[in-house]
């Protein structure tokens, strides 16, 4: 029997398929037929929503979900008509809508996602449908000039100064003390940039140091019925540095941590996913001490600052997604279709 559906795709006039709020979603359904082929309807839906789904240790499962963008239309045919007959050929069906405000990121995680995608099915009267999906991405910026609370501008740069005494003790013996501060040169930075991380330890103990470290972390919890349910951390990037025996100090001048492609921080928009990213600085010492660690959180966002930094090289740049999410897990629901 020869095959009458020789194409049918969902194509968008934004070939990139990355889209932030506000913008117009457009392109059109293709269609390309062998035979003339009658059709009850054609039916578009774009879908934009948030998912958790997390497996607790005894196996249960715990779901949540809110929605973002559910438009339906019809590009072919009215409810309660008769089919049209599609003549062989390429048949182009437009389609135009207009994203909403404060739609969250594109996101996908071990436990839950944030994903937009257009459905299409064409529907004969034989009861045969024919399907196709298409995902696109939704970047919600976040403007580090909009931020003056993250830079540190206006209060100084106490915001993003982390500094800490430890005494360590052995036995009833005090062992002295390691006295240890930090500094980032800002607050926010975009994907493409690298945090400066000043520092300065000074070992007054009988203990040695066996290292430091710097570490810039992400953090992502999964939220469901209003509590947490899930959380992943992992470190992005790493510096190190050796021994500083007892006595002696050791300074980090503006080291620096090269900030990879990672979604902005937070999700704005999105109420079950939460990411946040920090620097942690942790001194390791000897022996049976525990370490100690200083945090500082930072903003991850998509557009850089624009001031004097551009005379240091440019050395930024606003990184977005160029490639388009492999996994789709809600593919899994639809094996059967």
């Amino acid at each position: 029997m020869p095959r009458k559906l020789l194409k049918f795709l969902i194509l968008f006039d934004n070939t990139s398929l990355l889209y932030f709020p506000g913008q117009f979603l457009s392109g059109r359904v293709l269609i390309e037929l062998q035979d003339d082929t009658p059709a009850l309807g054609l039916h578009f839906h774009v879908v934009g929503e948030g998912v958790v789904r997390v497996r607790t240790p005894r196996q249960e499962r715990v779901y949540d979900k809110e929605n973002y963008i559910d438009f339906r239309m019809r590009l072919l045919g009215e409810p309660g008509q008769g089919p049209s007959v599609l003549s062989p050929g390429i048949h182009s069906f437009p389609f135009k809508l207009g994203l909403p405000l404060g739609l969250p990121s594109t996101f996908l995680g071990k436990h839950g996602w944030v994903q937009y995608y257009c459905k299409t099915a064409l529907r004969e009267p034989n009861g045969l449908t024919h399907k196709n999906q298409q995902v696109f991405i939704v970047m919600n910026p976040i403007d580090l000039n909009l931020e003056p609370a993250i830079l540190g501008t206006i209060s100084g740069q106490e915001t993003f100064r982390c500094e800490v005494e430890h005494k360590f003790g052995v036995s009833c013996v005090g062992s002295g003390a390691v006295i240890c501060k930090v500094t980032l040169d800002r607050g926010g930075y975009v994907p493409g940039e690298s945090i400066g991380v000043s520092a300065s330890v000074s070992n007054r103990s009988r203990l040695t140091i066996k290292s430091t470290k710097a570490a810039l972390t992400e953090t992502i919890t999964y939220m469901a019925r209003g509590k947490a349910v899930q959380t992943e951390k992992r470190e992005l990037a790493v510096l190190t540095r050796g021994k500083i025996r007892p006595g002696e100090k050791d300074e980090w001048d503006n080291e620096q941590l090269y900030i990879l492609p990672l979604p902005p921080t937070n999700l704005r928009g999105c109420h079950l996913i939460r990411i946040n990213y920090d620097v942690f600085f942790i001194v390791e010492p000897s022996g049976l001490q525990k370490e100690v660690k200083l945090q500082l959180p930072i903003i991850m966002a998509t557009y850089p600052l624009r001031s004097a930094d551009d005379e240091n090289g440019n050395k930024s740049g606003t990184h977005y997604p160029s490639t388009l999410p492999i996994f789709r897990p809600w593919l899994e629901d639809k094996s059967q279709d």
